[in-house]
């Protein structure tokens, strides 16, 4: 057996270890949730799961011979080498997830990038399927971020196993049934690592949870960066984008906000304005008829104070 595993690469190692675990969970997830009546997965959102994981894991590998030559050519430039494989792998992960942090903060916070991501976002439900929603056009521009790692002295291809094997992590963590930790030691947990309690927060579209949790593995990140927000108890997640879909169509998923951005820059305007739509929080214009997420929460900051205003006048 072991003479066998040595002709795989390490990330393809990680591929054939995870793949029976995330069957495991999955069937589990669907049986337990059917048994319950809790609705956690339909047919069809599943399908166009697997469908978004297919065309993004298909680009992935068209682009990876371009994007890994890019690092790699980098790597020749490296400022310094790591020798200590501990400290090199430890480094590299702690390192990595933050550069997935930024990356994600990117993808929130411009509209360009939220025309790809979206599609992770799309979904009405939460399970671990919805892990596999992936946002199809990031292969195309991930390895840019990875740039800086390549310039620390790490391998494209360390790089690359080190993706992977984040990645199981921040699928398992898109499942409603681990409940938010109250109690020590498991609450301390919520100080450190990304918990479900924490990525339901980032799926959710109700306005007080926008553009929040965006760490992968850490949630140090957030903490450190002010977008981190708990799950409120009496605050019920609603899945979903703001504006839900009415075109749930597989093509329509992934190309709805390009089609929105296109029609937007087809207005009238100026030309700086027109980039200001492109790279603009989402839900940004220019006549203030859309609000971003950050203008969201402001309105209902108003709103709850103008309500405690007037109950307090009664």
């Amino acid at each position: 057996m072991f003479e066998s595993l040595k002709h795989y690469t390490i990330e393809q190692l990680v591929i054939i270890f995870s793949t029976p675990l995330y069957t495991f969970l999955i069937l589990g997830e669907i049986i337990l949730s059917n048994i319950q009546d809790r609705r956690f997965y339909t047919v069809k959102d599943t399908i166009t799961n697997i469908y978004l994981m297919l065309l993004n894991g298909g680009i992935d590998l068209l682009s990876r011979g371009i994007t890994w030559g890019i690092l790699g050519l980098v790597f020749q430039y490296r400022f310094f080498e790591i020798q200590n494989p501990i400290l090199y792998w430890g480094l590299l992960f702690i390192a990595e997830d933050f550069v997935f942090y930024v990356l994600h903060v990117v993808d929130h916070h411009s509209r360009f990038f939220w025309a790809s991501h979206v599609t992770h976002h799309s979904s009405e439900q939460f399970n671990l399927t919805v892990g596999f929603r992936s946002s199809v056009f990031q292969p195309l521009y991930r390895f840019i971020y990875f740039i800086p790692l390549s310039l620390m002295g790490f391998k494209a291809v360390d790089i690359a196993v080190m993706y992977s094997i984040t990645q199981i992590y921040g699928i398992l963590v898109h499942t409603s049934y681990v409940p938010k930790f109250r109690k020590m030691p498991l609450k301390l947990l919520e100080y450190v690592v990304v918990t479900p309690s924490q990525h339901r927060v980032h799926h959710a579209s109700n306005i007080e949870y926008l553009d929040k949790n965006m760490g992968m593995c850490l949630t140090i990140w957030d903490r450190m960066f002010g977008t981190f927000q708990e799950e409120i108890d009496d605050l019920p997640i609603k899945y979903g984008l703001v504006s839900p879909l009415e075109n749930r169509n597989a093509v329509n998923i992934v190309f709805h906000e390009w089609v929105k951005l296109v029609a937007d820059l087809k207005k009238p305007l100026s030309f700086f304005t027109k980039i200001k739509y492109i790279f603009m929080p989402p839900g940004w214009s220019h006549d203030g008829s859309t609000k971003t997420s950050k203008g969201l929460r402001e309105e209902l900051r108003k709103e709850k104070e103008a309500i405690e205003t007037i109950t307090e006048s009664i």
